[in-house]
């Protein structure tokens, strides 16, 4: 898009940035996101509640990562929050492998799918070569973004070996994934990968409780092959922490109580929001269209807890995991589309993770960040125009405000004021641009001035007179 002509008359009115904790004040923030950005990444060994751990980090993110364990990202902090359930009953131990058994220490890891022990085309789980076993750890690069990869021992059972890189930038908290699964048999295999991501859902003030406002949202597919947009693979079928909003949004709030929840999703997101501590992380993937997906899901969450089943008689039990306790998690799952794979051949999925923060409301994901409340335009009768709206931003940078004529041309593009990923966007602004826009869109771009994308894009309507 080309850029207008800079307006000199331009007035800009305050613009109110309030965090949902711990506010710093507008001024506050602008010199924070102006200030020199620290691009160092480090890559080191550290102890992790008893574990001999690697931890990439930046400025902005930790990420903690356990190879001899499945080659596990177990824990990412952001901003102080961390995101992803440890089983503490777990902490600093390794259990030798088990085809009979699971032994979840949490974090987020790489699995197959279809699951089963129907046939050798389905993958039985558990501890095994692939959930549990050694990965060798890689350092690719370090400084000003960093790089590890990790290299999974080879699955003779599933014909498998998997292996990811992980990636931080120097000036965002923005991780990226590339995960591979490598043909290692002398036949043709058919799998699909997926990302399987632990949230912790526990009350972080009462651990012994839930968290009540978790949530996980990804968007629905309007030709959907699932009868309500949405598959019940496991649980009750009238699950009412399960819906599909009238905005087109599949919404799942934890509830202590196990369900597989299937999405067949093509937009490439899902987002596990904490309203509680206010914090937000969206997961992206590319969806392949015309290539089949594990009984058509892209996206799975699933609630952990007391599974309700009906025995042998007909007559409904109730049971509490294995040894009688379910701890407080959900898994928000990402799939790859189904690979025929060669022997010596390859396929890959990769995903993008984007920590923000949050609040009650959830209006969707774009590609610069989330909006908590839909961006709202309106003209004034003294020529101006009110902008208002609140963001979970992915980038630090600055907002622009882009207006539009009623023929679709630019006629202005007005800085609003810096943000960052670590202070949720409060928009509430007077703002004179030139002519009459009939439209704006409000665009984040980072700290080298690159344009991230729009939040989002409404008509400009008239003032209401009450």
């Amino acid at each position: 898009m080309d850029s207008s002509r800079p307006i000199a008359c331009a007035i800009l009115t305050m613009v109110i940035l309030m965090g949902v904790s711990q506010t710093p004040s507008a001024a506050q923030t602008s010199a924070q996101a102006k200030s020199p950005v620290n691009a160092e990444c480090r890559i080191e060994s550290v102890d992790y509640q008893g574990w001999h751990a690697q931890r990439l980090s930046n400025r902005w993110i930790q990420l903690i990562i356990l190879p001899q364990n499945g080659g596990r990202l177990l824990q990412v902090s952001f901003d102080g929050h961390a995101y992803l359930f440890v089983n503490p009953q777990l902490a600093g131990k390794y259990i030798p492998r088990s085809q009979d058994e699971w032994f979840n220490y949490g974090g987020d890891k790489l699995w197959l799918l279809p699951e089963g022990d129907d046939d050798e085309q389905h993958w039985r789980g558990n501890s095994d070569v692939l959930d549990d076993g050694p990965f060798d750890f890689r350092k690719l690069s370090d400084g000003p973004g960093c790089a590890i990869e990790l290299i999974g021992p080879l699955d003779p059972h599933t014909g498998i070996q998997l292996s990811r890189t992980i990636r931080l930038e120097p000036d965002s908290p923005h991780i990226a994934f590339l995960a591979s699964m490598k043909n290692v048999s002398g036949h043709s295999v058919d799998w699909s990968m997926q990302s399987v991501s632990q949230y912790d859902t526990s009350d972080r003030m009462d651990p012994s409780g839930s968290n009540r406002e978790l949530w996980g949202f990804t968007s629905t597919n309007r030709f959907s092959g699932y009868l309500n947009r949405y598959h019940v693979r496991f649980g009750p079928a009238e699950n009412p922490a399960a819906a599909v909003r009238d905005d087109g949004l599949f919404s799942v709030h934890y509830s202590h109580l196990a369900a597989e929840l299937w999405v067949d999703s093509t937009d490439g997101w899902l987002a596990v929001v904490d309203g509680s501590n206010h914090y937000a992380m969206v997961e992206r993937f590319q969806y392949e269209k015309g290539k089949p997906y594990p009984g058509n899901a892209s996206v799975i969450f699933w609630t952990n807890g007391p599974e309700l089943r009906l025995n042998s008689e007909g007559v409904a039990t109730v049971t509490d995991g294995s040894k009688g306790v379910s701890p407080f998690y959900m898994e928000a799952e990402i799939n790859s589309p189904m690979c025929h794979l060669r022997p010596g051949e390859s396929c890959q999925l990769e995903t993008d993770w984007f920590p923000t923060r949050a609040d009650s409301e959830f209006h969707g994901v774009t590609d610069a960040g989330i909006v908590t409340k839909p961006l709202s335009g309106v003209r004034l009768d003294n020529g101006k125009v009110r902008l208002s709206g609140s963001f979970g931003v992915f980038f630090p940078g600055k907002l622009v405000a882009h207006f539009y004529n009623e023929h679709g041309s630019m006629t202005a593009t007005l800085p609003l004021t810096a943000v960052t990923p670590t202070t949720l966007v409060v928009l509430d602004t007077q703002i004179t641009p030139q002519g009459k826009p009939t439209r704006v869109s409000l665009h984040l771009e980072d700290q080298d001035g690159l344009d991230r994308g729009a939040l989002q894009e409404v008509p400009i309507r008239a003032e209401e007179i009450r």
